[in-house]
């Protein structure tokens, strides 16, 4: 059954005729995500250019009792912005809606609208002097709805937190159509239930983020990379512990990068470490406004070496080595898929347990799936540790999936570090949140969206 010809005709009347795409290769982008695993057929793609016709293609939507799926730059790798292969589901596309409506240096705050490529905001921030640390491999296609939608993380988690501890204020479209605008500015703001907190992390399927409110940070004056390697994962946690003991809350990045995804940089990108190879790296940034940062830096690295922790190790002499030593840590995923087909996991536990995961994990799959490679990055700061398996035919996704998650569940970890759930953990989360968490989550859902049109079967199975 497809979507009625009145109701089409309806958003043809709000958007624009231009506005509304219902065949032909334009609707192509809209209908797969990124990782090309989860191909979709939408009815249409709406592409709206005020909140104010997000709230009445919503309102429509309600009355017919037709299913919408919100989309910004379709970079998620959990197929979340992507509609189902029925054909009765409409993309509502937020690219049109890119404007940076508000910068206010000495508040340090930025007003967005949803479909602000990230790295737009991050460059006006930087024109009026302040920073937006949301730093991601996507920043350059990534939209501002889609961040706070996914509460996204990447490298600088571990100095400003994820996306959630940077949302000040959010204007969303609830699922009849209403507009709630929460757009405050204010760093104390006790009045009540904080209601946007629903709304971050909750992949579209509560409301429609159509513009926010971002805290911004003073631009540091000061900065140094470093390209370190140690032993194992141990090692690099006797890292983490020096480099907070001696630099504090300057590190914004502490990446842990196997041998294996150095390898795969090499073999398909043509970059290599300027560093003795070994068994682990590690990539550390920080920054300050302050003087004397590289000198502690120089004088940790010195430590490292005397306590046998660093095997060997690298600082930068200027921005353009820093960048070099960036792109090397940049390339893994993009080198893993030139490799071939992997099973990827997006994973966190508790810091002292990553790696006896490590360990473990590794064991577990040697024994239920002989064969795979495991490719181990991440974001060791704040416990994020990306595990792909890359695999050969006959390997089943779902088994491996389960062998990994298993031993994340036995460290208390969780299956979702910053990716989402969206349609590909959908049916691992079931397995591996209480049954508890899972009822509050769906009584939330039910007493949002009662209808359940706004991204169904994303987040939580039906």
């Amino acid at each position: 059954m497809s979507i009625p010809t009145d109701f089409l005709e309806r958003l043809k009347e709000i958007a624009g005729p231009a506005y509304v795409i219902t065949d032909g290769p334009d609707l192509e982008p809209y209908a797969i995500d990124w990782r090309k695993l989860f191909p979709g057929r939408p009815a249409c793609v709406v592409r709206p250019s005020s909140s104010a016709l997000v709230a009445r293609i919503v309102q429509a939507c309600h009355e017919s009792e037709i299913a919408l799926v919100p989309q910004g730059g379709n970079t998620g790798l959990a197929g979340g912005a992507v509609p189902d292969a029925s054909g009765r589901q409409i993309v509502l596309s937020l690219n049109r809606m890119a404007a940076i409506r508000n910068i206010d240096p000495v508040g340090m705050t930025i007003e967005a609208e949803a479909g602000c490529i990230l790295k737009v905001a991050q460059d006006a921030a930087a024109a009026a002097g302040r920073m937006l640390p949301i730093s991601l491999a996507a920043e350059g296609s990534a939209t501002i709805g889609g961040v706070v939608a996914a509460n996204a993380g990447g490298v600088n988690v571990l100095r400003y937190g994820m996306s959630r501890n940077l949302v000040l204020g959010l204007e969303v479209v609830l699922p009849d159509g209403t507009i709630a605008n929460g757009l405050r500015r204010l760093r104390k703001d006790n009045a009540g239930y904080d209601w946007k907190q629903l709304f971050i992390g909750s992949e579209g399927t509560l409301g429609i983020v159509t513009a926010a409110v971002l805290r911004l940070l003073p631009r540091p004056k000061h900065s140094v990379t470093a390209l370190l390697a140690v032993a194992d994962p141990d090692a690099a946690l006797r890292l983490l512990e020096l480099v907070q003991d001696e630099l504090g809350d300057q590190i914004s990045a502490f990446e842990l990068i196997s041998q294996t995804s150095f390898q795969l940089v090499a073999k398909h990108a043509g970059l290599k470490p300027p560093i003795a190879e070994g068994e682990w790296f590690v990539l550390i940034e920080a920054a300050s406004s302050l003087a004397g940062l590289r000198e502690a830096a120089e004088a940790m690295l010195g430590t490292a070496f005397e306590r046998e922790i660093a095997l060997d190790g690298v600082i930068a002499e200027s921005g353009a080595q820093a960048a070099q030593l960036w792109a090397l840590r940049e390339h893994v995923t993009e080198s893993e898929a030139k490799e071939g087909k992997s099973v990827k996991h997006d994973v966190s536990v508790p810091l002292t347990s990553v790696p006896r995961f490590l360990v473990e994990a590794g064991q577990a799959l040697a024994s239920g799936a002989p064969g795979t490679r495991v490719n181990a990055f991440g974001h060791l700061g704040d416990g994020n540790i990306h595990y792909n398996v890359l695999v050969e035919a006959g390997h089943d996704a779902a088994s491996i999936n389960r062998i990994v998650h298993d031993v994340v569940a036995a460290h208390g970890g969780s299956i979702s570090a910053e990716h989402g759930i969206g349609q590909y953990r959908v049916g691992e989360l079931e397995r591996y949140r209480s049954g508890p968490e899972l009822e509050i989550a769906r009584k939330i859902k039910r007493a949002v969206d009662p209808q359940g049109l706004l991204n169904p079967g994303k987040v939580l199975l039906p």
